[in-house]
C-alpha cells in the first residue's frame, strides 16, 4: 500500500541467453568487442540472408523454463514483430507471440519475512536490438549493431507483486535461478540482464488502474525507485482528477523521476504474423526429459539442504544460496569444519571485504583454500579470532596465506602455561589496588585485567586459558 493504494506491478525481464554464438546467425556475442565488429550479413539484414536457429539457444531456453517450474511447449512459432528503430535493420524483430516456447510457471520469493508465490505468464525467445549511441557527437546518433540479433528471453511475471520491494526480490530470485542454471550471467551493469516494470495503482477492491511501463531498468535500486516514484505520480494524478494515459516511460537516473517516451503500443499495433523463413519449432519429449536430468540443485533446494545439514538459519541460507558462486565457495570452506564459524566469516568478514573493494566473489582476494586454512586455524587455538581479524586483512593485502603471515610475524597463540602464568601474574603485580578492589566485590574488573594481559601479549594470549588463570589466581 502506498498512501492508501494498491500498487501492482508486472515485470518483463530480458535475459541474454549464455551463447557464444547469436540466436539465427554464428556471429560472436562476446561482450565489450568494437563498434559493428561482430555483424554477420543475417545481422545486417542484408537481401537474401536467412535466419537459421542456434540449437543450443533453444536448450537454454528450455533449462530456463523447468527452472522456473514453467511447462515447455513442444510447439513454438517464430513471428515478425513489426515496428522501425535505427538499430534494428530487418524493419522487424524476430520474436514469439501467441506460441511461447515456455508457458506459464512460478518462482517463490522471501519478502518481509513472508514468502510469496509470483506467476510466470511466459518466457519466450526473441532477437535483440542494436544499440544507438546518443552521447558521442553533439549532432549524431551511432549505432552498434553487435548486439542485434543477440538471443533475449523475455520472462513475463503475472501482475502478482505488490510492492517496491517484491519486485526486487523477484529480479533477484530470476537472476539467481539464470545464473545457477548458466543460461544467464546476469551482468546487470552490461545489460545482459535488464527490466521492464509495468506499475497502475487502484483503491482497495476496485479494479486495476490503467498501466505504465518503465523501460530498461538494469539495476536493482534503479527498479524499486522507478516504482516507488511512478506510483506516486499516478497517486498524485488521479487524485487531483487526472487520468493515466497507457504509455511507455524512461527512468532518469540523475533525477530519480519517470519521463513519458511514447504512447504504450498493443499487440495489434506490431503486426504480428509467423515468420515465413522460419519452420514451426518441434520438440521431442525425450529431449526435455534428457535436459531436465542436467538440471544442477536451485537455490530453493539448496537453501533446505543447508538448514538441514549445517543448521543455518533461514536467513544465512537465504544469503549463501543467492548466488551460485558464493554458494560454492561456502561449500568449498565449510567441508569437515564449524558450520557456524564459517557462516560468519564468510558472510561477516569476506563480504565485508568485498563490498569495501567493490568485488564479486569470483574476485574475492582470499580464496575459499585460504579461508579455510585461516579458520584451521582457529579452531586449533593456534591464534585467536580477534587475531585472526588482522591476520585476515593481511591477507586481503597482501595474498599471502594464513600460515606465512602467522609464521613470519611470530604470531602463534600463547597457550604454554608456564608463559601464561607469567603473563598474569605480571598483570596483577602492576595493578595491586585494582586486585583489592576486584577482591572486595568490584566483579567488572576482571575484564580489565583479562585486556592488560591481551595488550601484554600482543594479542596473543590463548583467551580461554587465560581466563581460567586469572579466575584461578583472583580466587577470593
Amino acid at each position: 500500500m502506498i498512501d492508501g493504494w494498491e500498487l501492482v506491478v508486472g515485470i518483463e525481464i530480458h535475459a541474454q541467453v549464455k551463447s557464444n554464438s547469436k540466436l539465427f546467425s554464428s556471429s560472436s556475442t562476446n561482450f565489450g568487442s568494437g563498434p559493428n565488429s561482430q555483424v554477420s550479413l543475417v545481422d545486417a539484414a542484408m537481401p537474401g540472408m536467412l535466419p537459421v536457429i542456434n540449437k543450443f539457444c533453444v536448450e537454454q531456453a528450455v533449462r530456463s523454463g523447468i527452472g522456473l517450474n514453467a511447462k515447455i511447449n513442444k510447439k513454438s512459432i517464430f513471428d515478425r514483430k513489426n515496428y522501425f528503430y535505427q538499430d534494428l535493420p530487418q524493419g522487424y524483430q524476430i520474436s514469439q507471440f501467441k506460441d511461447p516456447i515456455v508457458g506459464s510457471g512460478f518462482i517463490e520469493i522471501s519478502s518481509n519475512g513472508q514468502s510469496k508465490k509470483i506467476g510466470i505468464e511466459r518466457l519466450h525467445l526473441e532477437q535483440d536490438a542494436g544499440k544507438s549511441l546518443h552521447d558521442q557527437d553533439p549532432n549524431y546518433t551511432f549505432v552498434d549493431l553487435n548486439r542485434s540479433g543477440i538471443a533475449l528471453m523475455e520472462i513475463v511475471s503475472k501482475p502478482d507483486i505488490s510492492s517496491a520491494d517484491e519486485a526486487v526480490e523477484y529480479v533477484k530470485k530470476v537472476r539467481s535461478i539464470l545464473r545457477y542454471l548458466d543460461t544467464c550471467d546476469g551482468n546487470m551493469e552490461q545489460g545482459s540482464l535488464r527490466a521492464d516494470v509495468n506499475v497502475s495503482v487502484n483503491k482497495p477492491g476496485d479494479s486495476f488502474g490503467t498501466r505504465c511501463e518503465i523501460k530498461n531498468l538494469n539495476s536493482f535500486k534503479f527498479i524499486h525507485s522507478a516504482i516507488i516514484y511512478e506510483a506516486k505520480r499516478q497517486i498524485r494524478l488521479i487524485e487531483s482528477g487526472e487520468s493515466i494515459h497507457q504509455e511507455t516511460r524512461l527512468y532518469n537516473i540523475d533525477s530519480g523521476e519517470t519521463r513519458s517516451m511514447r504512447s504504450k503500443e498493443d499487440a495489434h499495433d506490431y503486426r504480428y504474423f509467423p515468420d515465413p523463413d522460419l519452420l514451426p519449432l518441434i520438440i521431442e519429449d525425450t529431449w526435455i526429459e534428457n535436459i531436465k536430468k542436467t538440471i544442477p540443485e536451485l537455490p530453493d533446494q539448496k537453501k533446505d539442504r543447508l538448514v538441514k545439514e549445517y543448521n543455518l538459519s533461514d536467513y544465512d541460507a537465504g544469503v549463501i544460496v543467492s548466488d551460485r558462486a558464493i554458494s560454492d565457495y561456502y561449500e568449498e570452506v565449510v567441508k569437515e569444519r564449524n558450520p557456524k564459524l564459517v557462516t560468519t566469516w564468510v558472510t561477516s568478514e569476506l563480504f565485508s571485504v568485498l563490498n569495501k573493494k567493490n568485488l564479486s566473489i569470483s574476485e574475492t582476494p582470499v580464496s575459499a583454500g585460504q579461508l579455510g586454512e585461516l579458520i584451521d586455524n582457529i579452531e586449533s587455538g593456534k591464534i585467536s579470532n580477534r587475531l585472526a581479524k588482522d591476520i585476515f586483512e593481511e591477507m586481503c593485502e597482501t595474498g599471502k596465506s594464513a600460515g606465512e603471515i602467522i609464521s613470519v610475524k611470530g604470531l602463534s597463540q600463547i597457550s604454554d602455561q608456564g608463559e601464561l602464568e607469567k603473563l598474569v601474574d605480571e598483570v596483577l603485580s602492576a595493578n595491586p589496588d585494582n586486585v583489592e578492589k576486584y577482591k572486595n566485590g568490584k566483579d567488572k574488573l576482571f575484564g580489565f585485567f583479562v585486556g592488560e594481559a591481551m595488550k601484554l601479549s600482543k594479542g596473543k594470549a590463548n583467551p580461554k586459558l587465560l581466563n581460567e588463570f586469572l579466575k584461578e589466581k583472583l580466587k577470593i
